[in-house]
């Protein structure tokens, strides 16, 4: 027998988005910029510093591992070759293992898209509040209007700018060097 699905006191009961229902064309200035605007900048905000965080400690990491490695290789001192050697492994690995991650992850690359778009939305608020810029010629409802596209243009654009650093294969096809690689 097929599951006949969620029962309808199931189905209002919805944890996220957790999104009031409104009539349509309903949200006013305040309420976008207090519901939807306000959340981005906040999450882009944590995303970029998190980001920041980790690649600046897997570089700080990955760099006194690199400086240590040729020196723990240099040092000799009676009876504690064996620890040297496998200190010296183990720091080497952990060297390649943080650059790698790095390589996958992309923080940088992350942590820049973030805060680049975190201040763009914040300049594009007190344009549009001062009423500068593009906002300048523009009535009230015209101006909500233009900054609401701006900014799900934006967020849009960081999305897919996101995807894209994540899916980039970071090797170069067989032949080609990363130079010859294209956009």
């Amino acid at each position: 027998m097929a599951d006949p699905g969620p029962s309808k006191e199931e189905s209002t009961d919805i944890s996220y988005p957790k999104l009031p229902p409104r009539p349509f064309a309903s949200v006013d200035p305040p309420t976008y910029i207090a519901e939807r605007f306000n959340d981005a900048i906040s999450w882009y905000d944590k995303k970029a510093v998190t980001c920041k965080s980790r690649h600046q400690w897997m570089r700080a990491v990955s760099v006194i591992g690199g400086v240590l490695v040729p020196v723990l290789v240099n040092v000799s001192l009676p009876g504690s070759e064996i620890y040297l050697k496998a200190v010296t492994t183990v720091l080497s690995t952990l060297v390649v293992l943080l650059v790698s991650l790095e390589s996958v992850f992309h923080y940088r690359e992350q942590w820049v898209n973030y805060r680049s778009t975190e201040q763009f939305l914040r300049r594009e608020y007190f344009l549009f509040t001062a009423k500068e810029g593009v906002y300048t010629d523009l009535r009230a409802h015209d101006a909500f209007r233009v900054f609401v596209e701006r900014v799900e243009a934006k967020i849009e654009s960081e999305n897919a700018s996101t995807l894209q650093i994540l899916t980039t294969v970071t090797e170069a096809p067989k032949g080609q060097t990363a130079e010859q690689e294209g956009p």
